[in-house]
């Protein structure tokens, strides 16, 4: 059963185990989808019906935000701890490697980043099947969901940021052939090496998002939403309080 923040329901699940379960959703017969929502996402939902539906019918809604840990926990409905996207993803891919039966299409980032992470990859995760690349750059879907039928993927990552990428899963991703989409926002710029990822101390502490924001100081507006966020979970639990 769904743990619900704020309106949006998040799978009690741990990485190991959303990674078992994304495998297997990939090597289902059907189509399946994930999405990993941050406190962002959470907000920009409640305003958003459609997105707040693609969100609710997702096969895997993964806390992605140590945003959400502390909401959860303000509304005494604790998640098990964070699974970001990157990780997902990159255990998504170590049991795609190890296996050799799923095939992977990269799609999103700016032209040339969807080719460089695809070589980066393959020599890291050894054995692993990108089957292609798309840039996120493109105006017309027709071509782009083509090349990725023919490609024969059994995944693919979507990283157009959100709620673009959502919202593209939703509409054309099944027509793509593939039997599980993701939804990865910038991961595509972190597996290319074009931007670095929070060194592990920062991982560990929940505190990515202070190392994003040194790194990029313009961020402050989106990283300033994060208080108003969990504000807004307090007051949800206030009133759960005296009513």
């Amino acid at each position: 059963m769904r743990t619900d923040i704020l309106g949006v329901g998040f799978d009690p699940i741990t990485l190991p185990d959303a990674v078992s379960a994304g495998a297997a959703l990939a090597r289902d017969s059907g189509f399946h989808y994930v999405v990993t929502p941050n406190p962002e996402i959470v907000q920009l939902a409640d305003r958003d019906e459609l997105f707040r539906s693609i969100l609710y019918h997702a096969d895997l809604v993964l806390a992605d935000g140590i945003g959400i840990i502390h909401a959860a926990k303000l509304l005494g409905t604790p998640l098990p701890g964070r699974v970001t996207g990157i990780d997902f993803a990159a255990g998504l891919m170590q049991e795609m490697a190890r296996s050799g039966d799923l095939k992977l299409f990269l799609l999103g980032a700016k032209p040339g980043v969807a080719e460089l992470a695809a070589e980066r990859l393959k020599a890291t995760y050894q054995g692993l099947k990108i089957v292609g690349t798309h840039d996120g750059y493109f105006k017309e879907d027709e071509p782009v969901v083509e090349q990725i039928a023919q490609s024969g993927a059994d995944v693919l990552f979507v990283c157009l940021g959100a709620p673009k990428q959502e919202k593209w899963i939703a509409a054309h991703a099944k027509d793509c052939g593939v039997h599980l989409a993701v939804g990865l926002g910038g991961v595509l710029d972190v597996f290319a090496g074009v931007v670095d990822r929070a060194p592990v101390v920062f991982q560990k502490a929940g505190m990515e998002w202070f190392y994003r924001l040194l790194k990029q100081p313009s961020r402050i507006g989106r990283m300033a939403k994060l208080p108003a966020f969990l504000g807004r979970a307090l007051s949800v639990k206030m009133k759960r309080k005296h009513s």
